[in-house]
């Protein structure tokens, strides 16, 4: 459960990257030393690439800027957002590791209600690890768990589940509210500490929210792309729910599970609604549009990779959302070119990624 303490040999030491966008010291590591020291860290550096960025001693991490995001993509480093947290989705494509858990650096550790710190790594490996259930629903929520079962009337068919790309944690004391949500509630807060992991329907849409999330990079990394967002574009705060409408899809299509739920952060610090507003406010229209876009994608039985499967998504999002606004052609063009990116950086002659590196294990 949450809040054991963490053993000696970490689950998956050595098949998992944390990755972490940054444009400030990351001082908010010291409280995850307990959790984090024995893995190996991906920072994104946005912002100024001529600042440094100062990382606790004893972690084993390596560092991009823009100015290494550049240099290693070429002219496919357009596809990376600029002064936006999108730009995380860059860790995700040079990891050559089997997992990603990726983390904001306001999220600290959070307590569960017996006062224990909470290792969300450990219990996002546990949901990573055991099955989802897309197709029919367990009202016990995850059966997997110890001292749950799948419940009388369950198809045994069924029982085997299907595999889990995603998991996706929650966060207490500051919720992930939009611009207005946190203008009309300003001091309200999450306390709700909720025991409970549940596998997302098929065909069911959610909001991904990226600053306390993991997957499986193996099976669903390329459709995590965080689109183009930040300097130079029209909307932002919008990154890691166009990635998960995107992912969502794919899993749905290609068999795959995602799971809500636990583990639980502590948000530390909410972000000012006004500068929010300022960039949600396009998406906060075009998502009346943007949902029923992606409710309505079909994927030919042609698409038979996540590649495939996310090339096909772009080609749509350019006939039916290029409508919408020109700002659509030109992120279903960086799609395309995200795609081409990763499989140059994950074929064996890609080229080597050249970044600033920590104290090797």
């Amino acid at each position: 459960m949450a809040g054991t303490t963490v053993s000696p040999t970490p689950l998956l030491k050595d098949e998992l990257d944390i990755v972490i966008p940054t444009i400030r010291n990351l001082d908010f590591l010291e409280m995850w030393r307990p959790f984090f020291e024995q893995y190996h860290l991906i920072i994104v550096q946005d912002g100024d690439p001529s600042k440094t960025i100062r990382v606790p001693e004893g972690f084993d991490y390596e560092l991009y800027n823009r100015n290494d995001i550049n240099k290693i993509l070429g002219p496919k480093a357009s596809c990376i957002s600029f002064k936006d947290s999108a730009c995380r989705c860059f860790g995700y494509m040079v990891s050559k590791k089997k997992y990603i858990y990726t983390i904001d650096d306001d999220c600290f550790v959070a307590k569960n209600p017996s006062g224990k710190d909470i290792n969300a790594l450990e219990q996002h490996i546990k949901n990573l690890l055991t099955p989802s259930t897309p197709f029919f629903f367990n009202t016990l929520y995850d059966p997997y768990r110890e001292g749950a079962d799948f419940v009388r009337g369950y198809p045994f068919s069924l029982r085997e589940g299907a595999p889990t790309a995603v998991s996706h944690g929650l966060w207490l004391n500051i919720p992930d509210y939009d611009a207005p949500t946190q203008l009309v509630k300003p001091l309200e807060r999450n306390t709700r500490y909720v025991d409970a992991v549940l596998t997302i329907p098929k065909g069911t849409l959610f909001p991904m929210c990226g600053m306390n999330l993991a997957f499986n990079r193996e099976l669903i990394g390329p459709a995590m792309y965080f689109g183009l967002m930040g300097d130079g574009q029209p909307i932002g705060r919008y990154d890691d729910m166009w990635a998960g409408w995107c992912m969502k899809v794919i899993c749905d299509h290609l068999g795959y599970g995602v799971k809500t739920g636990l583990p639980y952060i502590w948000h530390s610090k909410a972000s000012n609604p006004f500068v929010n507003l300022k960039k949600e406010y396009k998406g906060i229209y075009w998502q009346e549009e943007l949902i029923p876009f992606f409710q309505s994608v079909t994927l030919s039985k042609d698409c038979t990779t996540v590649q495939k499967c996310y090339i096909e998504i772009s080609k749509q999002v350019k006939a039916k959302l290029g409508k919408v606004d020109e700002y659509f052609n030109k992120l279903a063009d960086a799609m395309v070119t995200w795609i081409e990116a990763w499989d140059e950086q994950n074929s064996s002659g890609g080229k080597s990624a050249d970044a600033t590196n920590g104290p090797a294990k």
